[in-house]
């Protein structure tokens, strides 16, 4: 494949111009958005100013990186990981090894888990919330970002996962009521909550050599294999998250495609009751909420 070649580039918009041209070329599947994010971005200005704006001539320091980033891009890495942030509900989120990229799709849980979480500090004037595989941190501190008066508390298998979420708290001013642990799912975890989120690993074993080059080769195994039938994680979320909720609790799980009935059963053996189904923007069952009857949380002492 030819390497992208931005030396004669005068302008910011000539080498943006150039880098949409050379991903059309490659075939990538979004080549004029990839062209946009990683210039607008690298030269730290709003997309639509690569069109509305007039250019100076383009700094070398610049240039190089716009290369160095066009290149990266057409030998497969994700323009998020290039650039090592992706925005989550309006938030800037770092990224590392360890860590899933925050998608759209798992927004759709901020936006089941946001009422429950308004009811509870309307109710209580606090509502404390755990997240299990926190990743960078994106929902729980998407949570914090929305609803001043709330905390939470993270928990990940992976040590330099739970780093990356106390990075992005700090940076985001959350700090103070952001909290993450290295831990596997509630094991050690005594302490209760009023909300249990969680984008657990739910793509079947088998189903992973089909993904693509962008997600397979770059997010973390940890953070996509569900086992055999993709339910591992929730199979142990609902033994667990009964004994760790306060009275009237919720529990909010993003799930795969097809996987609502199964995950559903799970919690419902559990003496949690479905209160909510909720679709992601191309219309696909993504979230379900769970509420836990007040004379059942905390009964059950298992994990």
């Amino acid at each position: 494949m030819d390497k992208l070649d931005l030396s004669g580039a005068a302008t910011l918009r000539d080498a943006w111009l150039k880098m949409r041209t050379a991903f059309r070329a490659a075939g990538l599947e979004n080549a004029d958005l990839d062209a946009r994010i990683l210039c607008s971005s690298l030269a730290e200005i709003e997309p639509h100013h690569l069109v509305t704006e007039v250019h100076p001539a383009l700094d070398e320091t610049l240039r190089r990186r716009l290369a160095e980033a066009g290149n990266e891009r057409l030998e497969g890495n994700p323009v998020h990981r290039i650039l090592g942030v992706r925005e989550f509900y309006g938030l800037p989120l770092a990224l590392s090894a360890a860590t899933l990229e925050p998608r759209p799709d798992t927004e759709t849980l901020v936006t089941a888990a946001l009422p429950q979480v308004r009811e509870t500090l309307a109710r209580k004037g606090i509502c404390s919330i755990a997240d299990l595989g926190i990743g960078t941190g994106a929902i729980g501190l998407a949570l914090l970002a929305e609803c001043p008066r709330a905390t939470c508390f993270g928990v990940d298998l992976s040590a330099e996962a739970v780093a990356t979420a106390l990075g992005n708290a700090d940076r985001l001013g959350l700090s103070g009521r952001y909290r993450a642990a290295v831990g596997d799912w509630f094991s050690g975890v005594e302490e209760r909550f009023d909300l249990i989120v969680s984008n657990p690993p739910y793509i079947p074993t088998a189903d992973l050599a089909g993904l693509s080059h962008e997600v397979a080769g770059h997010d973390p195994l940890l953070a996509l294999d569900g086992g055999d039938d993709g339910l591992d994680a929730y199979r142990v979320l609902a033994a667990q998250a009964g004994a760790r909720l306060m009275p009237g609790g919720n529990v909010a799980l993003e799930i795969g495609i097809g996987q609502g009935s199964s995950v559903t059963g799970l919690l419902c053996a559990e003496g949690f009751a479905l209160s909510g189904k909720f679709t992601d923007l191309g219309g696909v069952e993504r979230v379900l909420l769970f509420h836990l009857p007040e004379e059942c949380a905390g009964a059950d002492e298992r994990n």
